[in-house]
């Protein structure tokens, strides 16, 4: 089951804003987003513009209400544990606050983040609608199994019964999402294998030889 304090608590909207504008970046890299462009109004009417202030406390609803409901985001954090299991010994993605991100994604006011809420808040119901009706329970309070097996019906891996199908874009855009979000966290990042601008070498100075050739030994 999922821990309920994983998956209602909210981060820091400071660190969800990093989190979005490093998400964004990495995906518009394979060119599936540019929110380099946007001019998105708050509520106070001001802009967060191209470069929100990534060091400044916002409070909740200051930037944009977040569309979750709370058992949106228990189905999307059990969904997200269920994707992207660990390596042994790392934290679950809901303990990263990845179903935390998808939730600043969808509710952000971006032309191309808001076309995934049609896609994400419905599925995210369907999870929970297929499980009562399979189990007389949630989707986060299902064992990982009968998860599975809902999660198998439209993840695509084999023929998707008719209906299902609608299901399916839900499913790739949530682990796609997800993934996104995943391995932008430091341990998502060292699964990775990626370690950033960090030197690989070191310099002891010039050789005795070469300090002999200048005429420096």
């Amino acid at each position: 089951m999922t821990d309920p304090d994983n998956s209602s608590r909210q981060m820091p909207r400071r660190v969800a804003l990093k989190w979005l504008a490093a998400a964004a970046a990495g995906m518009a890299l394979a060119g599936r987003v540019d929110l380099a462009a946007a001019q998105v109004p708050t509520k106070s009417g001001k802009p967060i513009g191209t470069d929100p202030i990534l060091n400044k406390d916002y409070k909740p609803g200051e930037l944009w209400p977040l569309l979750m409901t709370p058992a949106q985001r228990r189905a999307a954090a059990a969904l997200a544990d269920l994707i992207l299991p660990p390596d042994d010994g790392g934290l679950k993605p809901s303990q990263l606050a990845v179903h935390e991100f998808i939730d600043e994604w969808i509710s952000s006011p971006y032309d191309q983040t808001a076309k995934d809420k049609p896609i994400i808040l419905p599925g995210l119901d369907f999870l929970d609608a297929e499980a009562k009706s399979r189990h007389q329970t949630l989707f986060a309070d299902l064992p990982a199994t009968q998860q599975a097996g809902i999660a198998d019906a439209i993840c695509g891996a084999t023929p998707v019964a008719q209906e299902y199908r609608p299901q399916v874009k839900f499913f790739d855009r949530f682990r796609y999402l997800a993934a996104g979000g995943y391995f932008t966290t430091p341990q998502g990042m060292k699964e990775l294998g990626y370690v950033g601008n960090r030197p690989t070498l070191t310099f002891d100075g010039p050789t005795p030889e070469a300090l002999k050739h200048l005429g420096l030994a």
